[in-house]
C-alpha cells in the first residue's frame, strides 16, 4: 500500500524530511504522532501527491502520487484546515467530494451525515471548527480510499461528537478495511483506535510499531539519587526530576515484572509512563545516556 523508500524533501536550504523509510503492506489504522516542525504535514502531502520528493522513492499502491491523476483515486488526505469555498453548502461538499473519489459511498455520507446532526443547505462557512471537522470526517469515511489521511480529525468535536466518530470510524474499517492515517499532537485521545503509532522526530521516522509494544515503554523511577544512579546505567534518561532529597527519571526501558522487581529489590518506587509524555521526552533535545 504505501512504500516510501530513503525520501528526503526540503523548502530551500531547509531540511524537512531526510532519510525516510516507511512501509505499510496490510489495511490498519495508524497515528502518526510528531511535535510542531516535526515534518507530519510534509509527509502526508508528499503520500498524498501534493508534493513530490527530492529524493528517494515513494509509491502508493504501487504508483507514484505525485500528479498522477489515476493515483488520486487511491488516496484521500483531508486537512487540518479542509478547504471548502465561502458558496458552498453541506449538500455542495459531498456532490464534489462524489466527483474526486471513484470508491464514493453515498449511503454512507448520508448516514454520517445524520450521525454528526450536519444540516445539509446550511453554508459551511458559517460552521464552527468542530462542524467543519465532522464535514470532513465524513468525506474522509466516505470517500473508502484504499489510503486515507486525516490531518488532526477531532480538532474541535466534544466528547459526545468524538464518541461518534470513533465508533464510525471502526465501523467502516471493519466493513471496508483500508489504511487509514490518523495525524495528531495528543496520541492518548486516538490510541483506542491505533493498531500502529508512527513517530516522526529530528526530520525522519524514528518509531513505527505497534500499539501494545510502544505503549509498553517510559518507565518513571523514583527514589535516591544514587540508586537510581545506579540502577540506571546503560539506559537513556528522558527527563530528570528533583523531588526534595529524592530524584525521578524517566527511562526509555520496556514496563514489565523483571523491571519492576529490580526496581523493588534496589529501594526504588517504579510507574509506567504514560505514552504522551514518554513520546514527548522521547523527541526532546539533550536526552541523556547513563
Amino acid at each position: 500500500m504505501i512504500n516510501v523508500h530513503d525520501v528526503s524533501f526540503s523548502y530551500g536550504k531547509e531540511t524537512i524530511l531526510n532519510n525516510v523509510h516507511y512501509v505499510e503492506t496490510e489495511p490498519a489504522i495508524v497515528g502518526l504522532w510528531g511535535r510542531n516542525g516535526s515534518g507530519k504535514t510534509t509527509l502526508m502531502k508528499l503520500l498524498a501527491g501534493l508534493l513530490q520528493p527530492h529524493s528517494g522513492s515513494l509509491h502508493v499502491n504501487k504508483q507514484i502520487p505525485y500528479n498522477n491523476n489515476k493515483a488520486m483515486n487511491d488516496v484521500a488526505f483531508l486537512q487540518e484546515s479542509h478547504p471548502y469555498s465561502d458558496i458552498w453548502t453541506v449538500n455542495d461538499a459531498m456532490h464534489f467530494a462524489s466527483l474526486f473519489n471513484d470508491n464514493w459511498d453515498q449511503q454512507l455520507a448520508d448516514q454520517l451525515l445524520e450521525r454528526f446532526e450536519l444540516p445539509r443547505r446550511k453554508k459551511v462557512r458559517s460552521f464552527s471548527t468542530g462542524m467543519k471537522s465532522m464535514l470532513t470526517i465524513v468525506i474522509g469515511l466516505s470517500s473508502k480510499s484504499p489510503v486515507t489521511i486525516m490531518d488532526e480529525p477531532t480538532n474541535g468535536l466534544d466528547a459526545h461528537m468524538r464518541k461518534v466518530f470513533f465508533d464510525m470510524l471502526i465501523e467502516t474499517h471493519t466493513e471496508h478495511p483500508r489504511q487509514i492515517m490518523l495525524s495528531t499532537h495528543h496520541i492518548d485521545e486516538i490510541l483506542p483506535l491505533c493498531e500502529k503509532i508512527v513517530v516522526l522526530h529530528d526530520r525522519t521516522i524514528i518509531r513505527n510499531e505497534p500499539v501494545e509494544d510502544l505503549d509498553q515503554k517510559g518507565v518513571y523511577v523514583t527514589g535516591n539519587a544514587n540508586d537510581i544512579e545506579s540502577f540506571s546505567s546503560g539506559s537513556t534518561v528522558l527527563e530528570r526530576k528533583s523531588l526534595g532529597k529524592q530524584q525521578q527519571v524517566m527511562l526509555d526501558a520496556l514496563w514489565s515484572e523483571q523491571l519492576q522487581q529490580e526496581a523493588k529489590k534496589a529501594g526504588l518506587r517504579v510507574e509506567k509512563a504514560a505514552l504522551q509524555d514518554y513520546l514527548v521526552n522521547l523527541t526532546t533535545k539533550g536526552v541523556t545516556k547513563v
